[in-house]
């Protein structure tokens, strides 16, 4: 059974995806900052990582995903946010800011996001 790590600070966005990922067979892990997240990452090892963006500090979820990068780990990343509605500035995926594998705005449709899970993990 794969294993995601959701990251988020919202508990009712972590709840409904849990309980949708939970249902497609995949064990899944929660942190709710990024410290947690990062701890996670590190002792349970998942398949994949679903992470938001703004949650302590509004670039918390660019910083882990930089920081995983730096230290050369190919965690497939799935980047989940809202920051575009907040801030009014657009962000996508790229090497240095926002390395991540793919990007995706709140809300995310349910099939997207499983579709993206499923391309990620084999």
């Amino acid at each position: 059974m794969a294993k995601i790590l959701l990251v988020d600070d919202d508990k009712d966005f972590v709840e409904i995806n849990k309980m949708l990922l939970e249902k497609e067979g995949y064990q899944i892990v929660v942190g709710y900052n990024p410290t947690e997240g990062y701890e996670l990452l590190k002792k349970e090892n998942p398949d994949l990582l679903i992470l938001d963006v703004m949650m302590v500090e509004p670039d918390d979820g660019f910083a882990m995903a930089q920081k995983i990068r730096k230290e050369k780990n190919n965690i497939p990343i799935i980047m989940l946010t809202s920051v575009s509605k907040v801030t009014g500035m657009k962000f996508d995926k790229d090497d240095e800011m926002v390395p991540v594998n793919d990007f995706f705005e709140k809300p995310v449709a349910k099939e997207t996001l499983l579709q993206a899970v499923k391309k990620y993990i084999k």
